[in-house]
This record gives structure tokens, sequence and C-alpha cells, in this order.
């Protein structure tokens, strides 16, 4: 379920599969459709949903973004006599609740001792007292919506009069709509950001590789803030240390903090983190895969994707293997002329089947016939592979080279901080 980069890149390894017999993606992309059979159906159409799975005897449900299990998809699968052995990969309504609300999050994570940044939370009623809390902090001021923002809820600010304006603005202003309704004050953590994914059937885990995306849209990491630019992994400052502090300090009371607070959870866990001088700090959960994370997280995993999802769906995760290639991933995400403010969408893709170096992964995209038009302000994640993350690198760029649309723009400097380090 889903049309973005995260779901072609997961129906290119869901297709990889020896267990597969058929693979539907609702409502896919003009990639996706190279992988199953795309089906014009919304994930937040529980009712219309249903009616697909039981007429097409659908025995796995796959969701790839946040919204559909946020409004409780897989509580609505068990809820239903028809349904309810019909497994859905994606936590419950609750579970989901680590990404639907930054205060619930935040909470869980104090309860069970997870290091992240202290925080308080404010309602319209108590915007005042949060002015008050933002005097006594230092700059820059972190503000987060509570509530789910399309990626778009975190203000950074330098200015204690813009925090304290931008608070209101989003407490009885509306800025975010519902989403701001609560607001989540954080302290600013200096460091640099990774992100770790686990796969977990409630009781084990598995851990996938890490990766780093970089979320703005200039280089250097300047500019408006997207959903994504680019991603690589593995990740270099990660060594074996540092990532059993995020495993030891992290993942395992994540996953015991869940089950003690006898929270259902069956799927993905994104953990987004800051390297704050060696040490891990939790700056947020996803209740899903990340994009585009999983356009390098996805091609560098060498185990049959249905085995770890079945694992789930059985409880029997902790009996299945899990393999990585060693090889490096690089994806540079091609956008629309304009994103992430105002683009236009519709303009013909050229050059995608001269492509033979790297995987080009549709984010954003439509099929007319045989041609491929945009569709979306991030419209193509170009992965490749290679020894070391600069020949990765290398490749996508040199792919890039040979894929045009009107507008199209790119970053030319991803991993630059990294390689530079």
């Amino acid at each position: 379920m889903g049309s973005g980069g995260r779901e072609h890149a997961m129906a290119w390894k869901i297709s990889q599969s020896s267990m597969l017999e058929e693979l539907f993606i609702a409502p896919g992309n003009a990639g996706t459709r190279n992988h199953g059979k795309n089906i014009e159906l919304s994930p937040t159409d529980f009712k219309a949903v249903k009616e697909f799975v039981l007429s097409n005897e659908i025995n796995m449900v796959i969701v790839g973004p946040e919204e559909p299990l946020v409004n409780g998809i897989h509580d609505f699968f068990l809820g239903d006599e028809a349904l309810r052995n019909v497994p859905v990969i994606g936590p419950s309504k609750q579970g989901a609740q680590l990404e639907g609300s930054k205060d619930f999050a935040k909470q869980f994570m104090f309860k069970h001792g997870i290091p992240t940044a202290k925080y308080a939370t404010f309602t319209p009623d108590t915007v005042e007292q949060g002015c008050l809390f933002l005097e006594g902090m230092k700059s820059p001021y972190v503000l987060k919506a509570d509530g789910l923002a399309a990626g778009k809820g975190v203000l950074i600010l330098e200015n204690l009069d813009e925090a304290k304006k931008e608070l209101r603005s989003m407490l009885t202003g509306g800025k975010f709509g519902k989403a701001g309704s609560r607001v989540v004050v954080e302290q600013f953590l200096k460091g640099i950001e990774l992100s770790v994914f686990v796969l977990t059937d409630g009781q084990s885990y598995k851990i996938l590789p890490e990766a780093k995306d970089y979320k703005r849209i200039g280089e250097g990491d300047t500019g408006l803030n997207t959903g994504g630019m680019g991603a690589i992994s593995p990740v270099p400052f990660a060594d074996k240390t540092f990532l059993d502090k995020i495993e030891n300090q992290i993942i395992i009371p994540t996953i015991k903090g869940l089950r003690s607070d006898g929270i259902s959870y069956k799927g993905f866990i994104f953990f987004g983190l800051i390297n704050v001088k060696g040490e891990p700090f939790v700056i947020e959960y996803n209740c899903r895969m990340g994009d585009p994370e999983t356009e390098v997280v996805m091609p560098r995993l060498r185990s049959d994707i249905l085995d770890l999802f079945e694992g789930v769906a059985s409880n029997t995760l902790s009996e299945r293997d899990i393999q990585f290639t060693e090889k490096c991933a690089a994806t540079v995400m091609m956008v629309s002329g304009g994103y992430p403010e105002d683009y236009e969408k519709g303009k013909q893709i050229y050059g995608l089947n001269t492509i033979g170096d790297s995987m080009v992964f549709h984010a954003g995209t439509m099929s007319d016939g045989p041609a491929v038009l945009s569709a979306g302000g991030r419209v193509l994640a170009v992965t490749s592979y290679g020894k070391n993350l600069t020949s990765a690198l290398e490749r996508s760029y040199s792919s890039i080279e040979n894929i045009e649309f009107e507008g199209a723009y790119y970053r030319k400097d991803i991993g630059f901080d990294v390689l530079k380090s």
C-alpha cells in the first residue's frame, strides 16, 4: 500500500521473493507497474481495501505510509471477522502513536529511559506558559507539531521572539491545523543524524542496514526542508561500538517498553537518531520505513523479505535469517523545479530506458500510455551500488545525466559531510 519511492523499492524487493504468487500495489506509480499490478485504491479507504482483499484472496497486506497505520488499519483488520486472519505488516493504532503523536513518543521514551532531548508539551490553553518555557531555554529553539504534518511540522528557530510568535501561530493560529493543536518544545541537540530500522513481531526483532538521508533542498544542507533529497548506506561514522550503543540503549528498551505497555507492534520501527559526541539520542520514531532511506536499505537486503514478513505475521521472526550485501548504496533524488514550494506536474520524463548501472525508483510519477510523467515534488530516486560510497554516488550521478524532464533539480553533494570526515 502506497505510491512513493519507498513503496516502489519495497515492491521491487518483494517481487524477487520465491514465495510470491501475485503482487498488487495500491495505488502505486509508473514504476511499480513493472513489479506487480497497480490498483486504483486509497490506503485510507478501509472499506474499499476490505472489498479488494476479500475478492482477490489477498493473504498479506504490507503498509508503506504512516497515515493508514495511525488511522488504525491493523485494528480494522483484527476487528473484522472476515479479515482477522489476513496479516497486516504495520503496527496497531496505539503502536503507530509513536509517530502519530510526538507527545506520546516523548512520554514513552522518558518512561522507559530511552535517551532523547528534554521537552515540554503545550496546548492552546497553556500557550503563555510555553512562551515562558522558551525564555528558560538556549537557542536554537525546536518546536514540533504533535500530530502528522506530512514532514513539515518541525521548526528550528534561532530567535526567541520568532520562536514565541511561531508557537502562538501553531497553537492558536492553526498553522499546522489539527496536527499543531499540541506542540512539543524541545531542547536542541547538536550532532550528526542517521536512521536505523528494525523489523519486529513484537517479541524479537531484526536490525536492517542503517542509512543517512539529506533533507534540505540546497547543497551544504541549506534551504527549505524537504521529504529527503538523497540517502546513503552504510553510514561511515556508525561503527560497531556506536551501533551496539543504539541496540542496547534504544532498540532493546523500545521493544521491551512496547511489550510491557501492552502495545501490539508488528512491523517496522524507524529510529531517527542523532550522534552527540559518540552517544545516540532519539529525535523521533516513525512507524514505517523512511523515504528515501528505503531506496538504499532494500537494495542492501539479501534475505527474502516475504520470509521475514511471514516471520512477523506468525511470531517466528527470531527463527528467520537476515543478511545484507557488503556493497554500499547511494540514492540521489530528482525533484520538480520549485519543490518544496510550488511546482508543476505532468512533465514527460525521458531516458529511463537507458539506465543500466542504477536502479530508478519512482517517487512521484504517473503513466500516460507508454509515457511516464512527473506527478509529485520528489519524482525519481536514482540508486546505485558501489564498493564504497564514493563509487556508488558517482554511478548515481552518471545515471542522472541520462534522465531529463523539464525543471528537474537534484543536489550534487549527497554524502558530502560523511565523505569529508
